[in-house]
């Protein structure tokens, strides 16, 4: 039987992140927004509520759920402001997930309680400035010499990186040559405050003003042999199974960035006059609500199908690249539809639909752009 239900432990979580949502972050979170302030008591609260240890067991401090929990709390933190569910998500899905996923036990138990707590986070340097969608093409270094990894290089464009917070950044970098003279790619943890270590100022951004974005810098920056994260050789595969179930997550927020954008519009024609009667009456405004509606319904079925095969060990890469795509689209597509309902308030910042707006763009360039994402799908359909 199909039953596209929620079961009453999802639809519990589901309603406490949306109270949390609504009476603690939607009241704040406009000020963190304007002043680009990093809303530190607001990561605090999600993790006291378990938030950032949704996925993981127990044994490591986390609540014991799964990645679709993650996905519902992402969705609901995103019907209300990106900043929150994005340091939410890079947190869990690119900070915690591959210690948990590859990470010896000794790394698991130094660094996950933390993690899981929301008490320190943990970044994923993966894009360099000559490589976003290009992954291969890493050019950061990474030697042993005397049992110490020495690294060398840039990333950029990295979330949670720089924050009081931050506990480390796993990096990914060029650690020798195969024998088909192919780049061998690991992945090395990088504690912050590590000599060689620069942590760039805060990038000026159009969106998602209240998350914590940095370049990275590494001078001769050295770490234990023992900061191998996974198998040497490996890193680049770790990275794309890790991106490969980020997309679904990115696809969660993406949803609860267009359904957002429905809910302040339906509050808003229900209020707003114009011409003697309400604007909702007005089919023009109905017809664009039906379509915002139409498509934040198709994109949460979406990335339920890709959760859902991924939690029953099926492959999930085109069903990942499919809900990505199409939610970030609809994110894009209502975010700019809610704009101009609201008119001239659309574009004032008081108003959370410009916020939404100016958020929405990046979902379909992060974790992959829209691109990449139809490369993917074809891919699977077997048009190499």
């Amino acid at each position: 039987m199909i039953d596209f239900r929620l079961d009453d432990e999802y639809e519990a979580l589901r309603k406490t992140v949306q109270d949390f949502a609504q009476a603690e972050v939607a009241p704040v979170i406009g000020g963190y927004y304007e002043r680009e302030e990093f809303p530190y008591d607001l990561v605090a609260q999600m993790g006291r509520m378990g938030l950032f240890g949704l996925p993981f067991p127990e044994e490591h401090g986390g609540m014991g759920g799964d990645y679709f929990a993650l996905c519902l709390a992402l969705e609901e933190l995103a019907r209300v402001d990106s900043s929150v569910a994005i340091t939410l998500e890079a947190g869990v899905s690119l900070g915690a997930m591959p210690i948990h996923r590859f990470g010896t036990d000794a790394q698991r138990r130094e660094h996950l309680t933390a993690l899981c707590s929301g008490e320190a986070l943990g970044a994923f340097g993966l894009t360099e400035p000559g490589g976003g969608s290009d992954a291969g093409a890493t050019r950061t270094t990474a030697r042993l010499d005397g049992g110490e990894w020495v690294l060398n290089g840039n990333k950029a464009f990295i979330t949670n990186s720089g924050t009081d917070i931050t506990r480390l950044v796993t990096v990914t970098a060029v650690t020798g040559r195969k024998p088909d003279g192919r780049k061998e790619i690991s992945t090395i943890i990088v504690p912050s405050g590590t000599p060689g270590f620069t942590v760039a100022p805060k990038y000026s951004k159009v969106g998602w003003n209240a998350s914590d974005t940095h370049e990275l810098s590494f001078d001769d920056c050295r770490v234990p042999e023992a900061n191998l994260l996974g198998e040497r050789g490996r890193g680049y595969a770790q990275f794309l199974s890790i991106l490969d179930e980020g997309r679904i997550a990115i696809a969660a927020l993406s949803v609860g960035l267009a359904q957002g954008c429905v809910d302040e519009c339906l509050r808003y024609v229900g209020e707003r006059e114009a011409f003697g009667h309400k604007i909702g009456a007005y089919q023009a405004i109905q017809f664009k609500i039906a379509d915002m509606e139409t498509r934040v319904h198709t994109a949460r079925l979406a990335y339920y199908q890709a959760a859902a095969k991924m939690l029953r060990g099926e492959p999930f890469k085109k069903e990942a690249a499919i809900a990505k795509l199409v939610s970030s689209n609809a994110a894009m597509d209502n975010s700019r539809e809610a704009t101009q309902i609201f008119g001239g308030y659309g574009f004032m910042n008081e108003f959370p639909v410009g916020r939404f707006y100016r958020d929405a763009k990046i979902l379909e360039i992060g974790e992959g752009t829209s691109e990449v994402q139809r490369m993917l799908i074809a891919r699977e359909l077997g048009l190499d």
